[in-house]
């Protein structure tokens, strides 16, 4: 089953998708990765959800990536004695540790941490940011504040604390048991929500070991503040617009999106760009034109995958939805600009030689008109190193390793095929060109770029370049 985009789709699946026929379909509308929320899922839902996932891949014979979306530290109020409260601007508004029923003057805030951590002046926002507190004094227990947007406030509604570094992780005791059920379930991609510091993705890789790739969620100010090293210790990130600009002035957050897939591309990480990228499909056929104009940003900039949220979870329309954005970066990738664009966004190679060989290849294909590159990695780092590049030529990535397979599938403009090690340099030129003359990338008389490491099957060790012919009966020639 081949792509006709180089950008790929995350779907998250939810009521609306998670049976088994819902999720076919989507798979042959063009999602590659399928998200599973630990918000709303439980272990049980989580195993089903992953099998009937796996059984869909099989039918297809097209690997499908699995990312299990940790729910991270979820702040709430308390309820109140009337189920909401009316909150005028300028009065003042109590958040406190006395774990009582609320009124219009306090509420239980069940985070001691918040209450220890909050600064005067800083800001608290409650329900996504639509209502907005000052701290006016900390201390004995309880923050008090003054309201300053106010409106209607009801139970257990989120709070937001922009201008507060908190002193917890970004794994609470219920992400750490989602974690391990997910690495138990084989999960693709674990990613964790709410990062504040580098140390919180160490405390998540202590425990993958390795068995899935780590995926940031930037959606917080302190996050921003340490960009590059959550960068360059996470395995891939994704751009988490909700709250990130819940939290951050909003008019800021399209020119961080850019500065993120910039960012991605220099240090060769994936970047998933979400949230409300489709968000009127919920309940419409149909999306608005602005709509359309976000997913392409996002694919006109480089992006490796766009994502779906309650578009495909909850909406009506999941699989409608999912057709849209395939063809909106269909697209996209045909503009006469989109090329233009990609090149002028290119970033140095590192100084190794497999980002040397990685970027030599990219321009032997382009120069020599070559029908495909194809790469063989162990580890798939061979295979982002080739999409980092963003050859206008398709990469076929080719390992044994199924692990390395389904986790590439997130990864821009690579079609993962599974195929065992090459027993030598011949049977690894011959097999690159039956496979990519049998998954319809070449045809007899082309010619294909071949990186691999040599000796074969060392992981991370790309020395060598090949040009060769496919023959008339698919097999190779250099």
């Amino acid at each position: 089953m081949r792509r006709m985009r180089r950008v790929k789709i995350v779907a998250t699946l939810g009521p609306a998708s998670q049976d088994d026929k819902t999720i076919e379909d989507l798979a042959r509308a063009g999602a590659d990765v399928f998200r599973i929320n630990m918000s709303h899922a439980s272990h049980e839902l989580l195993r089903e959800t992953v099998s009937r996932i796996r059984d869909v891949e099989a039918r297809l014979k097209h690997p499908l990536g699995i990312l299990v979306d940790l729910q991270g530290p979820k702040l709430r109020i308390a309820r109140f004695a009337e189920g909401a409260v009316q909150l005028v601007a300028g009065q003042k508004f109590v958040l406190d540790s006395v774990d009582e029923t609320g009124t219009a003057e306090r509420v239980f805030l069940p985070h001691p941490e918040i209450i220890e951590s909050v600064s005067v002046g800083d800001r608290l926002l409650l329900d996504d940011g639509k209502l907005q507190l000052k701290a006016t004094k900390v201390g004995g227990g309880a923050v008090e504040t003054e309201v300053i947007y106010g409106g209607r406030l009801s139970d257990r509604k989120g709070v937001s604390l922009p201008d507060t570094l908190l002193p917890v992780g970004a794994l609470t005791e219920k992400d750490h048991a989602d974690l391990l059920e997910g690495l138990k379930c084989d999960a693709d991609w674990i990613a964790l929500s709410f990062v504040q510091r580098p140390e919180d993705i160490i405390d998540v890789r202590k425990i993958v070991q390795g068995r899935a790739g780590v995926m940031a969620k930037i959606e917080k100010p302190q996050a921003i503040d340490r960009l590059e090293e959550i960068i360059k210790l996470c395995d891939a990130f994704m751009v988490a617009r909700g709250d990130l600009g819940v939290e951050l002035p909003l008019e800021t957050v399209p020119g961080l999106q850019k500065k993120m897939i910039r960012m991605a591309r220099r240090f060769g990480k994936p970047v998933v760009v979400a949230t409300q990228m489709l968000e009127s499909m919920i309940t419409s056929p149909v999306p608005t034109r602005a709509e359309v104009s976000d997913v392409s940003i996002a694919v006109f900039e480089g992006a490796d995958a766009v994502m779906l949220s309650a578009e495909s979870a909850s909406g009506e329309y999941p699989v409608e939805a999912v057709t849209m954005m395939n063809r909106v970066a269909i697209a996209v990738e045909n503009d006469t600009n989109y090329r233009t664009i990609i090149r002028a966004q290119a970033t140095e190679p590192e100084a190794t030689a497999a980002d040397a060989i990685s970027a030599a290849t990219r321009q032997v294909a382009e120069t020599l008109d070559l029908a495909a590159i194809v790469t063989y990695t162990s580890s798939g780092s061979t295979g982002i190193r080739a999409a980092r590049e963003r050859p206008s030529k398709p990469i076929i990535a080719l390992s044994p390793n199924l692990r390395t397979i389904r986790r590439l599938s997130v990864v821009w403009g690579i079609h993962c095929v599974q195929t065992e090690d090459a027993a030598s340099l011949e049977d690894m030129v011959d097999r690159a060109c039956i496979i990519a003359y049998q998954e319809g990338f070449a045809r007899p008389g082309d010619r294909i770029a071949i990186t691999a490491g040599v000796p074969l099957g060392t992981p991370g060790a790309t020395n060598m370049l090949r040009i060769a012919f496919v023959r008339q009966d698919g097999a190779g020639s250099s």
